[in-house]
């Protein structure tokens, strides 16, 4: 079993710089859906560096920002205060320990792409006793690896990693876990059983240094993991990519779904 903490070790910064934050279109759906008024308290599960919590602290009273790496925790907390957003609380934990951290009843719970990490039906089956009565779950995702359309020049990047990682995806102390479910049919089978999905497109124009950041950015090509290579990592990765695209730009086509369980059909649940 991978250590959660041990997943995204060094990446904080990378993570917050260079992934793609998401639509505002998402957090409009979630407004309209759940009636967000600024009253609500709602739980950011494995929040990284608030790429979800942060957009949506106007939006409600109070958002728990939970997630195992302490790295995560602390660029969240400077971009918290450089957007003036102080009803976030910050917690160390994980899927496993959301029953213990003392949390209060939530409107809400988001996750991102950290629900693929996460012993799916558990933490449903826990957030069940935590979800107010006409709350619900949101996952927002393109779907665990091997489900989604990869832009061409993803083999260069793939070709690199391996020449220097190997063929298997590392991940933390373990390796990137192959999916098995959709996230569609495990929350069809959970206590919030009820799923509508909302999918946006993003057009995304990167440059070589962008592209650069995003693969330290992932659990599977660390600069921990790659150690004292980082360096040679980076020349070959960068010349390959030259290579590839002598314009110097890379564009990708980002589909991400949303996923909003609750107990009950939309049209029983107030909005």
């Amino acid at each position: 079993m991978t250590d959660p903490s041990t997943l995204f070790a060094s990446t904080a910064w990378f993570y917050a710089r260079y992934r793609p934050w998401y639509p505002e279109g998402f957090f409009d759906l979630l407004t309209s859906r759940f009636a967000l008024d600024g009253t609500q308290t709602v739980l950011d599960l494995g929040c990284g560096p608030g790429m979800v919590a942060l957009p949506l602290a106007d939006r409600v009273a109070q958002v728990y920002a939970v997630d195992p790496e302490p790295g995560m925790l602390a660029e969240g907390t400077r971009l918290a205060r450089e957007r003036h957003a102080p009803n976030i609380q910050w917690r160390r934990g994980d899927s496993t320990t959301i029953t213990r951290m003392d949390l209060p009843p939530q409107d809400l719970c988001v996750m991102a792409k950290a629900f693929h990490w996460m012993n799916r039906p558990q933490v449903l089956a826990d957030l069940d006793q935590l979800i107010t009565e006409h709350g619900g779950v949101v996952v927002a995702s393109a779907g665990p690896p091997g489900t989604t359309t990869l832009p061409n020049w993803a083999d260069v990047i793939a070709d690199v990693r391996t020449a220097y990682l190997g063929p298997a995806r590392r991940a933390g102390n373990g390796f990137y876990p192959k999916p098995v479910d959709s996230f569609r049919e495990t929350l069809e089978h959970s206590p919030f059983p009820y799923v509508c999905v909302t999918a946006f497109e993003q057009h995304v124009s990167r440059t070589v240094d962008e592209l650069v950041g995003i693969q330290f950015s992932n659990s599977y090509s660390t600069t921990a993991q790659l150690g004292d290579r980082k360096d040679a990592f980076e020349a070959d990765l960068r010349r390959a990519l030259a290579e590839h695209s002598p314009d110097g730009l890379f564009h990708e086509q980002i589909h991400t779904e949303a996923l909003i369980a609750t107990r009950r059909p939309a049209k029983e649940t107030p909005a």
